[in-house]
């Protein structure tokens, strides 16, 4: 028998169809080509809404020309902002969170998200996450500022509180060059004082 053990992008996907219903609201903090956005707004249905962010322009452009062609724009609201400006810009509580770290593909690397703003926008999106809500982040720590996010992630995913969140990382152990690390996080139902 043979199968494949998938990576960080396969893992949050399986979590995602769980955790996402028709109607969901969901943040994708790291819009880039527009796949995830895309993938989401089918996901979330007609009654749904995606709120993607991202700081490059092109970004902006291509997710807007990928939602248009799929007929599906009206299901996104695209932030030419960054992912830590959640707490200002999203209205609404969500359902999920979506952050896949790093760069845009095919586009200047020096432009990347950042441990600093990063973390600040996992914090917001916990905000806005429901009571029962899923929060996945990839990380990719193939490169420098790549594994300072990951151990501020993992940092920050330990100290969570137990009571409120299951938080959990999945990575390979002995794999070259840090293949890609999932984070997820499950706001846990608020439990009604006695």
């Amino acid at each position: 028998m043979s199968f494949d053990l998938k990576s960080a992008r396969h893992w949050a996907e399986e979590l995602l169809r769980q955790a996402v219903a028709p109607g969901a609201k969901i943040i994708d903090g790291t819009m880039g080509n527009g796949r995830d956005t895309l993938w989401l707004a089918e996901l979330a249905g007609e009654e749904g809404r995606v709120y993607a962010f991202d700081i490059q322009q092109e970004a902006v452009e291509r997710t807007r020309a990928r939602l248009q062609e799929a007929g599906l724009e009206d299901r996104a609201v695209l932030f030419h902002a960054g992912h830590e400006r959640i707490a200002e810009l999203v209205p609404e509580p969500v359902d999920a969170a979506v952050f896949n770290l790093g760069w845009l593909p095919g586009a200047d690397k020096a432009l990347r998200t950042r441990a600093d703003t990063t973390l600040a926008a996992v914090n917001a999106a916990l905000e806005k996450l429901k009571d029962g809500g899923l929060l996945t982040v990839c990380a990719y720590p193939g490169h420098e500022e790549g594994r300072l996010e990951r151990d501020a992630l993992t940092a920050w995913a330990q100290a969570l509180p137990p009571a409120r969140y299951d938080a959990m990382i999945r990575a390979y152990l002995n794999q070259p060059n840090d293949p890609p690390v999932l984070f997820a996080v499950k706001k846990n139902l608020r439990r009604k004082a006695l």
